[in-house]
């Protein structure tokens, strides 16, 4: 993965984990249920956005490699690999 990904990537972890233990004061204070849940939706599209990266990262990279190179079981394993994720990320 490339540094400038990498840094972008690891700056979105770091506000997310800023912003859940927001979310955890917030529960321990009795908030209000809608402002916790408004927290909780920009915490899961944060993360969203950080699988985005680290998708297109892969995509850009070790498919790629798979999809010119000579070995095509390796290619079929990273067709695999991007058809699971897909399904995985439909199911939320």
């Amino acid at each position: 993965m490339e540094t400038q990904r990498k840094e972008e990537i690891m700056r979105r972890l770091k506000s997310v984990a800023g912003h859940l233990k927001g979310v955890e004061k917030m529960v321990e204070e009795d908030a209000y249920c809608i402002d916790l849940i408004n927290q909780v939706q920009a915490i899961q599209a944060a993360l969203s956005k950080v699988s985005v990266q680290i998708l297109d990262s892969h995509l850009h990279s070790c498919l790629i490699t798979a999809v010119r190179g000579d070995d095509a079981d390796e290619r079929e394993r990273m067709l695999g690999e991007i058809a699971t994720v897909f399904a995985k990320s439909t199911k939320l």
